[in-house]
């Protein structure tokens, strides 16, 4: 029985560090992906924030991440940390959490402006603005992740520090429970419900516009009254007694609303609402010991919000797929392209020679340059072709 379980805990310990690795290639790969996408189109220059995000996610991947895997997964038991090791640790921990999570934030305000308020955002988003709130929100994670340096970690004056005890809420520290509220109010209640209530306000907007009604006409009937001397009347009357219908679009644009509300605040609370409670409940209890694996299970909850990041705010959005897909079909088919290009030519004028031959040079010049001018036509047509449309 004894190996069998020593087995089973081997498994999971191996499972945990697959999830935990998988997590932060996602986020790294995922958040790089999207910021090429954003920096190689011009007109996706006002994803500003979205690029943001993405950069800080970037950061958790490199420096968060990989430290959050040696102080979780037990193949790392025996590495030591310094105590400024620790103290590092600690201040990535809350410094990027609340960049990440500021960041969510304004992305979720500038939707409500640019769905809300259209008109007031093409006047007030520039430039000067955008990188103003960027340096109000490092200023004030830094200075909120600043409080860590005092008291943490828990071990006073040791020299060393197991890597699996260095916590968060593992502090000697008096202000441990007032930093505890602190950090829960700015970081997760505050943005709860600012996020909460800009996409309650945006779901509104969508609902009310799928709820107009416009009269149907079909284009039969159209042509048929413009024939007659009265079509001028009997139009504006048939008009005004039509029943108005609901299109299926804007009928589904309410509930695809609804449904994008739901995701990303669901998303949001599913991941950082178990974290928060844990670390709130742990420093108002003054206890210094973890129970079990919860602290790695809520910890890499939290992680995975880098992650996800990409793909609610990246990758849903249709004009960063479709840049995505341009650039992947870029580097595709450009090695093939220059390969293929010169023996293409060829062939073309073997065959126009054949042709030529063959017909004994009957063909006249009219219709060859009319043959050349719609197989031009054609080739442009096909170049111009905006991706993903059919």
């Amino acid at each position: 029985m004894g190996v069998v379980t020593g087995s089973q805990s081997e498994i999971k310990d191996l499972f945990g560090l697959f999830c935990m690795v998988t997590l932060d290639l996602i986020a790294l790969l995922a958040n790089i992906g999207v910021m090429v996408a954003i920096a190689r189109a011009p007109h996706l220059k006002r994803f500003a924030f979205v690029c943001h995000l993405c950069a800080v996610d970037v950061l958790c991947a490199v420096l968060l991440m990989p430290l959050g895997i040696i102080s979780s997964s037990p193949f790392f038991g025996t590495v030591v940390f310094t105590i400024l090791e620790c103290q590092v640790y600690i201040f990535l921990n809350v410094f990027l959490i609340c960049l990440s999570i500021f960041t969510v934030t304004a992305i979720s305000i500038e939707r409500y402006f640019y769905i809300v308020h259209p008109m007031r955002y093409e006047v007030n988003m520039t430039v000067n603005l955008v990188i103003v709130v960027m340096l109000l929100i490092w200023i004030k994670s830094l200075l909120l992740a600043m409080v860590t340096s005092f008291g943490w970690p828990a071990y006073g004056s040791h020299s060393s520090i197991s890597a699996a005890h260095c916590s968060l809420h593992a502090s000697h520290s008096s202000l441990r429970k007032v930093f505890a509220v602190l950090f829960s109010v700015t970081c997760f209640m505050v943005p709860s419900f600012v996020i909460f209530a800009v996409y309650c306000a945006v779901y509104k907007v969508a609902r009310s516009a799928a709820l107009q009604q416009a009269p149907v006409v079909t284009p039969c009937q159209a042509k048929d009254r413009s024939d007659s001397i009265n079509s001028q009347t009997t139009m504006i009357t048939t008009t005004r007694t039509i029943p108005k219908r609901l299109s299926p679009e804007r009928a589904f644009s309410g509930g695809k609303a609804a449904l994008t509300l739901v995701f990303i605040v669901g998303q949001f609370l599913i991941c950082w609402l178990p974290y928060f409670i844990f670390h709130l409940q742990m420093a108002l209890s003054g206890s210094m010991q973890s129970p079990g694996d919860l602290e790695e299970v809520v910890n890499w909850l939290a992680f995975s919000s880098f992650a996800v990041n990409p793909f609610f705010y990246g990758l849903l959005n249709r004009q960063i797929r479709d840049e995505l897909v341009k650039f992947r079909r870029c580097c595709w088919t450009q090695t093939a392209e220059m390969g293929t290009s010169s023996h293409e030519g060829s062939l073309q004028e073997n065959f126009m020679q054949f042709i030529q031959r063959t017909t004994g040079g009957s063909i006249s010049s009219g219709s060859s340059n009319s043959g050349r001018r719609t197989s031009l036509r054609a080739s442009v047509e096909r170049e111009q072709k905006i991706p993903g449309q059919v």
